[in-house]
C-alpha cells in the first residue's frame, strides 16, 4: 500500500483551510498531518493483520494487530476480535479472554460482543478452564448467538463434568436447529454423552423430537421427516403422537403422493380435535389436486360442522373460496369468504376475505357497494385495500356528483398513501375535480372516526450522536479495507438502534455503484416504512437508492424502440429483479426483466440476435432488449392495456385475456382489482406505483 507523505499531506491540508477561510498555523499543519499519518498507518496495519490472518499467518496477524486496540480507539474492538481470533488459530488459548477485553469494553456497545463471548468460552474449554467458560456463557446466554451458544454451553458442561447439562444443551441444538452445521456437531457430541451416561442419560422430550421432524419437513426434507415421523410415533402419546400420525400424510401430500395421502389420511381414526381438523384439511386439498370439487366441497362442510372454529377450517375457506375466485364464480366464492371473515374477524386473513366479496358487489354495480367500501374500513382499517377502498368511495362519489365528498376521499388517499399505486389514481382525479375545493364534513367525520394505524409520515434524517458514531466507525473500516465488518456494524445498528433509516442509507452508499440492488434492499430492509413517506420529506439520494436508475442509456434506447414508457420499463425491472442482472428466480427466470430460457429462445431468434444463447439473459443489454421487446408484445396482444400487459407478464397472457372478460371495467383500476392472483395483483399496482416514483424522480432533473 502507497501511504502519503508529509509533503503531500500538508500542501493539501493547506489549500483546504484557504478555500475555507481558515487559518491553520504551521504548528497545527504539521500536527495534524503527523495524526492523519499515524491514523492511515493504523488503517494499513489493521488490513494487513485482517490480511495475515485470512492467509493463515498467525504469527504476522498478531504482530500487526497487537498495538492497534490503543492506536485505533474508535474500533478498538475490531482489532481486538481480530488479534483474539488469531491467538485462538495459533492455540494460544490462555491469550484469547484478556484479547477480547476490548470488544466488551466498546462504547457504543460492540456487534461482536455475543461472538466473543462464545470464542472466549470455546478458548477456557481448550485452556482447561471450562467453569470459566460455563459462567461466561451463563451470565451472557440471553445475548448469545443461537446454536452457537448453546453448542457452547454443551461442549463447556462436558469439560467441567457435567455430562447431564451438556446433553441438555446439545438436545437443544440437535432438535431445535436441525439444518445447521452445529446439528452435526451436536449429534456425535450426543452419541458420546448416551454412551457415558447409559440409563442415566436424560431423554429428549417428546415435542423437542417432535419439533425437529416438523422443522425438517417444512424445509422440504421430507424423505427424512418422514423416516423421523415413524420412529417417533412409538414414543409418543396423546395429541403429539396424533399430530405426528397426521404429519405422515403432509409429508406424502408435500411430496405430490397424492393418492396415497389421501388414502392414509382417511385410514386415521380417533384422532384429537386439532389433528384431525388438520386431517381434513389435508383430505381436502387432495381433493382439490384431484379435480374432486364435490368431495372438496363436502370436506369443507364436515370441517365446518366438526371444528368451527379451527384454524384448519378458515384455511380450507380461504383455499376453497379462492379457487372459485380464479374462475369467477362470485356465488359460490361470496358466501365462503363471508364465513372467513364472520367466524375468524380478528385473523389477518379476515380483511382480504371482506375485500374479496366487496369487490365482487362493487365491480357488479350492486346498491350496497358504497356500505360495504365503508364497512371494509370500519372493520379493517388497517387493510392492504384500505387505499383503494377509499378510491372506490370517491368514484362512487364523483358518479353521484358529489364532487365535495370524492375530494375527500382522494385527499385523505394522497395524504395517508403518498407512494402507493391509489394516490397515483387519486392524484389523476383531483386534477379534474380540483384538490383545493371544500371538504365534505360528513366523510371527514367518518374518516376521524375510522381507525387507521398510525405511521410515521416522516423519517428522521438529522444525524443524532449514536448514530453518528455507528458512521464513523464504519467510514475507519472502510477505509481500511474492512468492508464486510463495516456492513456489519451498520447492520447492527439498523437493527438495535433508533435511526435504521440512516445507517439503510450509508450502506447502501457503500455498495450502491456496484450492487444497486442489494443498496435497495438496504432501504426496504431497514427503512421499511418508507413508501408511506412523502418524496419531498426524504433526501433526494435516500429516493434514488431506493429507486435506482442503472442502465439508464441502454434502457432508454430499447424502450424508445419499443415504443414504451422508459419509466415503466424501470419499474418493472425494479419489481422483477431490483436491478440484479444475475438475478434467477424460482422458476428460472432469469436477469434483469426476468425472461425464461425458452421466451429468450424465442424472442432471440424473432430479434435475429446472433449467436444467442441462454446465458446472454445475463447480459443487461441482452436482456434489455428482449425483455422491452417481449412487454411490447403482450401489450399489443391485450389491446394496448398497459395493466393487462403487466398481468399477462407476471401472470400468464391466456389468463390476463381472459381476465379481461370479467367485467365492464370503467377504468384500470377495476381491471386491477378483479385480478384474482393477489401475487399478480400486487406485482401489477408495484409497477405501476413504481413507475410514478420513478417519473416523478426522474423526469424532473431539478428534483
Amino acid at each position: 500500500m502507497t501511504r502519503p507523505c508529509l509533503v503531500q499531506i500538508i500542501p493539501a491540508l493547506w489549500l483546504r483551510s484557504q478555500s475555507r477561510k481558515i487559518a491553520i498555523t504551521a504548528a497545527v499543519l504539521i500536527g495534524t498531518a503527523i495524526y492523519l499519518l499515524a491514523a492511515n498507518d493504523s488503517a494499513a496495519d489493521l488490513k494487513a493483520g485482517a490480511t495475515a490472518l485470512d492467509e493463515k499467518r498467525y504469527a504476522a496477524a498478531i504482530a500487526s494487530l497487537e498495538p492497534l486496540p490503543k492506536r485505533l480507539p474508535t474500533i478498538a474492538d475490531y482489532p481486538a476480535w481480530l488479534l483474539a481470533s488469531a491467538q485462538f488459530a495459533s492455540k494460544n488459548y490462555a491469550a484469547v479472554p484478556s484479547a477480547l477485553a476490548p470488544v466488551w469494553k466498546q462504547t457504543p456497545p460492540s456487534p461482536l460482543a455475543a461472538r466473543a463471548y462464545v470464542l472466549a468460552a470455546q478458548a477456557d474449554v481448550l485452556n482447561n478452564k471450562p467453569k470459566d467458560a460455563v459462567e461466561i456463557l451463563r451470565k451472557n446466554y440471553a445475548t448469545l448467538p443461537q446454536p452457537q451458544g448453546d453448542l457452547g454451553l454443551a461442549n463447556a458442561f462436558d469439560a467441567a463434568g457435567d455430562s447431564v447439562s451438556a446433553a441438555i444443551y446439545a438436545q437443544r441444538v440437535y432438535y431445535g436447529f436441525p439444518f445447521s452445521n452445529e446439528a452435526t456437531q451436536s449429534d456425535a457430541l450426543i452419541a458420546k454423552l448416551r454412551d457415558r451416561l447409559g440409563d442415566t442419560y436424560p431423554p429428549a422430550l417428546p415435542h423437542a423430537m417432535l419439533g425437529r421432524a416438523l422443522k425438517l419437513l417444512e424445509g422440504k426434507e421430507i424423505v427424512r421427516a418422514r423416516k423421523e415421523l415413524d420412529a417417533l410415533i412409538p414414543q409418543l402419546g396423546g395429541s403429539e403422537r396424533d399430530l405426528a400420525r397426521v404429519r405422515i400424510g403432509v409429508a406424502d401430500y408435500n411430496d405430490k403422493q397424492t393418492a396415497p395421502a389421501r388414502q392414509y389420511l382417511s385410514s386415521l381414526e380417533n384422532l384429537s380435535p386439532e389433528a384431525d381438523a388438520e386431517r381434513l384439511y389435508y383430505l381436502l386439498q387432495c381433493a382439490r389436486r384431484l379435480k374432486n370439487e364435490e368431495e372438496a366441497d363436502a370436506t369443507l362442510d364436515k370441517l365446518g360442522r366438526l371444528y368451527p372454529n379451527s384454524p384448519w377450517r378458515l384455511q380450507g375457506l380461504v383455499a376453497v373460496a379462492d379457487h372459485y375466485l380464479a374462475s369467477n364464480q362470485m356465488e359460490t366464492y361470496e358466501p365462503l369468504y363471508r364465513a372467513c371473515y364472520e367466524s375468524f374477524p380478528k385473523d389477518p386473513a379476515a380483511a382480504d376475505c371482506h375485500w374479496k366479496m366487496t369487490w365482487g358487489h362493487y365491480l357488479r354495480r350492486r346498491a350496497d357497494a358504497g356500505d360495504l367500501l365503508r364497512a371494509h374500513l370500519r372493520l379493517f382499517p388497517g387493510s392492504e385495500s384500505a387505499s383503494a377502498s377509499l378510491y372506490f368511495l370517491g368514484r362512487l362519489a364523483e358518479s353521484a356528483t358529489d364532487s365535495t365528498a370524492a375530494r375527500t376521499y382522494y385527499n385523505e388517499i394522497v395524504r395517508e398513501y403518498p407512494n402507493q399505486y391509489y394516490a397515483t389514481q387519486a392524484r389523476t382525479r383531483l386534477t379534474q375535480i380540483g384538490a383545493n375545493g371544500a371538504q365534505s364534513p360528513a366523510v371527514t367525520d367518518f374518516l376521524h372516526n375510522t381507525p387507521f394505524p398510525t405511521r410515521s409520515r416522516t423519517l428522521n434524517f438529522t444525524v443524532g450522536s449514536l448514530a453518528a458514531s455507528r458512521i464513523a466507525r464504519a467510514r475507519l473500516l472502510a477505509n481500511a479495507g474492512l468492508k464486510d465488518f463495516a456492513e456489519s456494524e451498520l447492520r447492527f445498528a439498523a437493527k438495535n438502534e433508533d435511526q435504521p433509516q440512516l445507517m439503510a442509507m450509508e450502506l447502501a452508499t457503500l455498495i450502491t455503484s456496484t450492487k444497486p440492488d442489494q443498496a435497495m434492499h438496504y432501504i426496504k430492509s431497514y427503512a421499511s416504512g418508507y413508501l408511506f413517506v412523502p418524496l419531498d420529506s426524504a433526501p433526494r439520494q435516500f429516493w434514488t437508492m431506493a429507486f435506482p436508475l442503472p442502465y439508464r442509456e441502454e434502457l432508454e434506447r430499447f424502450s424508445k424502440q419499443n415504443g414504451l414508457d422508459p419509466f415503466l420499463v424501470a419499474a418493472l425491472i425494479r419489481q422483477e429483479s431490483e436491478f440484479d442482472p444475475k438475478a434467477v428466480s424460482p422458476s428460472d427466470a432469469r436477469g434483469l426483466t426476468q425472461i425464461m430460457p425458452a421466451t429468450g429462445k424465442e424472442l432471440g431468434r424473432r430479434l435475429k440476435i446472433p449467436a444467442y444463447t441462454t446465458q446472454k439473459l445475463f447480459t443487461p443489454t441482452v436482456n434489455l432488449q428482449l425483455g422491452t421487446f417481449y412487454l411490447k408484445s403482450l401489450t399489443n396482444s391485450v389491446g394496448g392495456k398497459v395493466e393487462a400487459a403487466l398481468a399477462a407478464y407476471d401472470g400468464g397472457l391466456t389468463r390476463a385475456k381472459a381476465w379481461l372478460t370479467w367485467g365492464d371495467f370503467r377504468e384500470p383500476a377495476e381491471f386491477i382489482e378483479t385480478v384474482p392472483f393477489t401475487e399478480t395483483h400486487s406485482y401489477v399496482q408495484g409497477v405501476l406505483r413504481n413507475a410514478d416514483v420513478y417519473r416523478r424522480l426522474y423526469a424532473d432533473p431539478s428534483r
